[in-house]
């Protein structure tokens, strides 16, 4: 009789040990989501979030770590630093899911890059910074415009200046001492007036003494990197500090061709940030500081530039090669 009762005990665990162990390269690699249709608002964001961590750690849902990933990619995308935090720990815990460090390094770089600094620690552990392009998680959404790629001659003269942004309105609140200034000037840099102001009202609501947390300063918010750059000797004075930010205007335009979206992300997250994601970077301060000024200029995607003013961006030129290819099939 116990010889039974012990068969029928270690029955079970026979039969579990002939099952083969599941190592981390079978755990499941989430695919990609799909792209949105349509604009996505902030909540929808903190929504997928939040729906991604009930799901990751079973909070009233029966948990679903592939769901969860796949969740947090979504939000990932859009900005949201927590979501891709959470996703880098996952991919680098094989939490559910497999074990990626080279992505789950970019994901927590993201997330550092707005200022988390759980993420910089992991980031440090990891080595620093990640090599490679960025994963399809952190790729600009499909419903962004695509970056506007020409082919401008070696040499060409800066192009007349287009209508529309002549009709453009000017932000209400702009002081008209401001105003004046900036239409007096603005030509110099080959710049319409309508994109100087709405980047100053955006920045500095026009507060000549402003200052952010990061040390940006004046009614263009100038890093003092960034001033040294362009020459800016003193930040506080408002001339100098408007012709800076004029100045750094003009070569953002020239590297991206005439790109505004691309030109304004590059000017709130810099240009090395835009090049490393292939467009608007997913910061969620970025996104909506574009989204604003993009609003405010009436939507226009092309400004006049100098291509005399600097070479074009890498990121541009690897576009570019991407769809000859594509053409030539």
């Amino acid at each position: 009789m116990r010889t039974l009762l012990q068969a029928l005990l270690l029955a079970p665990l026979a039969a579990l040990a002939q099952v083969p162990a599941l190592t981390l390269e079978q755990l499941p690699r989430p695919a990609m989501p799909p792209g949105e249709r349509g604009p996505v608002v902030p909540a929808q964001v903190e929504r997928w979030r939040l729906e991604a961590k009930a799901l990751e750690y079973g909070d009233g849902v029966k948990r679903d770590e592939v769901e969860a990933a796949k969740l947090y990619c979504r939000a990932a995308r859009y900005g949201d630093a927590e979501a891709q935090y959470n996703l880098g720990w996952m991919l680098t815990n094989a939490r559910g899911i497999q074990r990626n460090d080279a992505e789950a390094a970019h994901m927590f770089a993201a997330a550092a890059e707005q200022g988390m600094r759980q993420a910089q620690n992991m980031l440090d552990r990891m080595g620093g910074t990640p090599l490679g392009d960025p994963p399809p998680c952190l790729r600009p959404p499909e419903a962004d415009p695509q970056p506007i790629v020409q082919t401008p001659p070696a040499s060409r003269s800066p192009r007349p200046a287009v209508s529309l942004w002549a009709t453009l309105p000017l932000p209400p609140q702009a002081p008209s001492a401001i105003v004046n200034y900036v239409k007096l000037v603005a030509p110099e840099y080959q710049l319409a007036p309508a994109l100087v102001l709405a980047v100053m009202a955006q920045e500095s609501n026009f507060d000549p003494l402003a200052e952010s947390p990061k040390k940006a300063q004046g009614l263009m918010q100038l890093m003092p990197d960034t001033a040294a750059r362009f020459r800016v000797v003193r930040l506080a004075d408002p001339s100098q500090n408007i012709r800076g930010g004029m100045a750094y205007l003009r070569w953002l335009l020239a590297y991206f061709e005439g790109d505004v979206q691309l030109a304004l992300a590059a000017y709130n997250a810099g240009e090395k940030a835009v090049d490393r994601y292939l467009g608007v970077p997913p910061y969620a301060e970025t996104r909506l500081y574009v989204r604003k000024i993009m609003a405010a200029t009436g939507g226009q995607r092309l400004h006049p530039f100098d291509a005399s003013v600097t070479t074009a961006s890498p990121m541009l030129l690897r576009v570019r090669a991407a769809m000859q290819a594509i053409q030539s099939r």
